[in-house]
């Protein structure tokens, strides 16, 4: 199989660096996020793109971003909290072994709070994160082989169980 071993969506927040980070060390391979890929190629943070380009022209970037990644990282990929809205990106994830950590939205805003780096999240965090999950959820789930929660858990025993729903031994 070519492209990742893993790839990890879900929303911002949840933990998807700290686990990737987590799982490419256990699966002896490395990690890439394509939010740190827009990041690197364009000079500054995503905060600064949407405000200075808009959304649409963010998402452009990121279908970019993760067509890249995709076709070129064979270890543990982590994509944007947004990723999953592009139809394309959900087809080329379709045959991958994707898996979609989930959490509730207490745990959301205790994790995010209100945080100026998440635009998406910038007036009103909790009611603007549920109407994100209730546009997302469906979409996460439809990408994912597995579903893992990272409610009360330690990255350490959500990797476990990303590991566990694959089926897949350390390295």
């Amino acid at each position: 199989m070519t492209g990742p071993q893993i790839v990890l969506v879900g929303p911002m927040g949840v933990g998807k660096s700290t686990v990737g980070a987590l799982l490419a060390e256990r699966l002896g391979t490395v990690y890439r996020d394509t939010d740190a890929d827009i990041v690197a190629a364009q000079g500054r943070e995503i905060a600064e793109i949407f405000v200075d380009e808009g959304e649409p022209h963010f998402r452009d970037l990121e279908r970019r971003a993760v067509r890249t990644a995709l076709a070129e990282h064979e270890g543990i990929l982590a994509l944007g909290g947004g990723a999953i809205l592009d139809e394309s990106t959900r087809a080329l994830l379709a045959p991958l072994p994707v898996v979609y950590l989930s959490m509730d939205v207490e745990e959301a805003v205790k994790r995010t709070g209100l945080n100026v780096a998440r635009p998406l999240l910038a007036v009103n965090p909790r009611k603007q994160w549920r109407e994100l999950m209730d546009a997302r959820r469906h979409l996460y789930a439809e990408v994912a082989r597995a579903v893992v929660a990272t409610d009360d858990r330690t990255p350490e025993e959500v990797a476990q169980a990303v590991l566990d729903a694959l089926e897949l031994k350390e390295a």
